[in-house]
């Protein structure tokens, strides 16, 4: 009961009239609105400025005008050395009260929210801006740009590749904002796009001063297979190979090198001027004017291969002056030959001027000319009638074509290759690079031609053939082939005979075969068309007596024998006529055979 009243006792008690200090409650009022009214309205999650006021190694003590002030380890401002008591600093205010009755504050997440706001603004703009490089990372250098991490690609540093990234780091450099990510809240960076800039003006400047003919200074820039990049002072031209030098060139790096500086000529460029073609060797002198004028065709130059094709040789004889050495020009052989087997590129050689045009800078030199030409004194070499020996080059349906030396070709017509056989063509007689002996029929000196025989190398056997086969004689003859129905049989001294289908029959009433050997009976000799036709029939069957000359027909040989008395008168003339020759066809034979073998 006793503690009841004496709280009832406080209750009753009037605070407000209390004074202390010697302020009243009213005063005491007055006094509080004022201080509230000099303090600033804090929000959480609000970037606002404040003041430093306190710096020690770990904590940065901030005035921003609250009751209390605001805290932020020294750690965050790691980025600025040079931050001093009064500078004004953003901080983020992240609670007004934690648990222990402390404002918590963030300068880090206030740079992040003032730098993303202000990269969106730099992107519109354009703005350049300056940023600290931090590191290298994978594919280019990680930049802090108003507190946000920005990258800044390989490609981007600078106009030309950048082999080594680590010079750049723990430098400031410029940059113009080049793309952000809203969502992934990442923003790229280019220092590249800075010097680009300045570069395209500076073309803009030389480019409009451009003129035809103009004669300019660069440096050179890159080395291609097919030409020269030059850079002119902030924009570049090509100069083609074929512009480096008057004479010929395999690559440019043969006349310039990386960094070396030139003077170079202005060709060409297109309208927007954005291709400038560029001349070298239009600098200097042509060398077909200083080309020597007492030089006339039939003069003996010197000169080197530089350039080989099949049908020819190009001889470079001054610096920038060729001639074209033709491949009929190599040689006085008449075959057709590649370039690349008489020359090749690096080769000295002595050749006589042909044809010598000023005008169009052209000539054409022969090297053959100054060998002699082995048909001047064709006939005393290959005359009528002399042996030689040569080599098979090729055929044609109605030939062979051989060497007798270079330069000096002849044919021999398919009829004057044999006497005895018959040939369809060339092939069958001889190849291709088969020493052959050759006799000189006839010659042509005018148009470079010479006919040659091989069968007149012996004597024409038909002349002793028509006595050995003359109708009514008998022979043994092999059957070789069938033919249009006929027989081809092979008869001695390697001639070869027609016998006609219906004088195939045997005496067994059926027809001989292929490899049959069997008698045959010559029933028509031409020695002009060197054609025997034989038959196997008449051996054994009676015959249509033939009429000889001042002489009838008789009696059959053997008396009864069925060959009619005409083949038998034929038959005792040839056999005398045979004893008569018997040395000249032994020797014949002997010949023939050897030649065989």
């Amino acid at each position: 009961m006793a503690e009841d009243k004496r709280t009832q006792g406080t209750a009753e008690f009037d605070w407000d009239a209390l004074e202390l200090d010697g302020y009243s409650l009213a005063e005491r009022s007055e006094m509080s609105d004022t201080y509230a009214g000099t303090l600033n309205s804090v929000a959480e999650r609000e970037v606002i400025e404040g003041t430093v006021v306190v710096l020690t190694k770990k904590e940065v003590v901030i005035n921003i005008g609250s009751k209390s002030e605001a805290v932020v380890a020294s750690s965050e401002f790691r980025y600025n050395p040079d931050l001093a008591v009064g500078d004004i600093v953003p901080v983020y205010v992240e609670t007004q009260e934690d648990r222990y009755g402390q404002l918590v504050v963030s300068h880090k997440i206030a740079r992040v929210h003032s730098a993303w706001n202000k990269v969106n603004e730099v992107l519109k703009t354009g703005e350049v801006i300056t940023g600290f490089v931090k590191c290298r990372t994978k594919g280019g250098l990680i930049v802090d740009v108003f507190g946000l991490e920005a990258f800044l690609p390989g490609s981007q540093i600078d106009v030309k590749p950048i082999r080594d990234y680590d010079v750049y780091v723990g430098k400031n450099m410029e940059f113009k904002v080049v793309k952000i990510n809203q969502e992934f809240k990442n923003v790229v960076v280019s220092h590249k796009a800075l010097i680009e800039a300045e570069l395209e003006e500076q073309k803009k400047q030389i480019i409009s001063g451009l003129e035809k003919g103009q004669i300019l200074e660069g440096t050179v820039k890159n080395i291609t297979s097919y030409g020269v990049f030059i850079d002119l002072g902030g924009v570049d031209g090509l100069i083609h190979i074929t512009d480096l030098s008057w004479g010929r060139v395999n690559h440019p790096e043969e006349i310039v090198e990386l960094d070396q500086k030139l003077n170079v000529v202005i060709l060409d460029f297109d309208d927007e001027k954005k291709r400038i073609a560029l001349g070298l060797k239009q600098l200097q002198p042509h060398p077909w004017d200083g080309l020597d004028t007492g030089m006339n065709v039939g003069d003996k130059v010197t000169g080197k291969v530089v350039v080989m094709a099949d049908y020819g040789a190009f001889v470079e004889i001054a610096a920038g002056v060729e001639g074209l050495i033709h491949v009929s020009e190599m040689s006085w052989s008449q075959h057709l030959r590649s370039a690349q087997d008489f020359l090749k590129v690096g080769d000295s050689v002595e050749a006589v001027i042909l044809t010598l045009d000023r005008e169009d800078r052209k000539m054409s030199l022969g090297i053959k000319q100054l060998m002699p030409d082995p048909w001047e004194a064709i006939e005393g070499k290959y005359a009528v009638g002399t042996r030689h020996d040569s080599k098979v080059r090729n055929f044609t349906n109605f030939g062979v074509f051989v060497e007798l030396e270079e330069g000096v070709d002849g044919l021999i017509h398919i009829s004057d290759l044999s006497w005895q056989k018959k040939i369809k063509h060339p092939s069958e007689f001889c190849k291709v690079d088969d020493p052959m002996e050759v006799i000189v029929l006839e010659i042509d000196r005018e148009n470079r031609r010479i006919s040659l025989g091989h069968k007149q190398l012996e004597e024409n056997p038909w002349e002793v053939f028509g006595t050995t086969f003359a109708e009514g004689t008998t022979h043994q003859g092999t059957i070789i082939d069938n033919k249009d129905k006929s027989g081809i049989v092979a008869l001695p001294y390697g001639l070869e005979g027609i016998c006609p289908a219906r004088h195939m029959r045997t005496a067994e009433g059926s027809n001989a075969k292929v490899e049959d050997t069997l008698e045959f009976v010559v029933i028509e000799f031409n020695k002009d068309a060197r054609k025997i036709v034989v038959s196997h029939t008449a051996t054994f069957e009676k015959m249509e007596e033939k009429p000889s000359k001042g002489k009838s027909s008789s009696s059959s040989r053997g008396g009864g024998s069925g060959t009619s008395s005409a083949v038998k008168h034929v038959n005792a003339s040839t056999e005398k006529s045979t004893l008569g020759d018997l040395d000249t066809l032994a020797a014949l034979k002997k010949k023939m055979e050897g030649e065989g073998k």
